[in-house]
């Protein structure tokens, strides 16, 4: 099984072939392709290709099946004793990917 680890939006993901994953948001529309060329690391059966940072020559590709945003999260603060309390919502803006193909 081929697999590998990729960084985008300041973060690292392990995929492989069909995975659906949620990303930050990519400046690109629904239904067109991506690469992902900030491959970490590529695992094919039991070889494994470790990148210093990263693997030469390698790309994960995939295609964007939405774009969204997340579920929102709460930030409440709080200090006591003080009367001071803040509350705010916050949605973080984020693409679903699906990879098809590492190469």
């Amino acid at each position: 099984m081929q697999q590998a680890v990729i960084e985008t939006g300041g973060k690292q993901y392990l995929v492989s072939p069909d995975d659906k994953i949620t990303i930050e948001k990519l400046p690109v529309g629904v239904g067109e392709p991506v690469v992902f060329d900030k491959v970490l690391l590529i695992t094919d059966g039991g070889k494994v290709n470790l990148g210093k940072p990263f693997v030469d020559g390698s790309k994960v590709t995939g295609k964007v099946l939405s774009q969204g945003r997340g579920k929102k999260i709460v930030v409440y603060k709080y200090k006591a004793k003080s009367r001071y309390r803040r509350k705010q919502g916050h949605r973080q803006d984020q693409s679903i990917v699906q990879i098809e193909k590492i190469s």
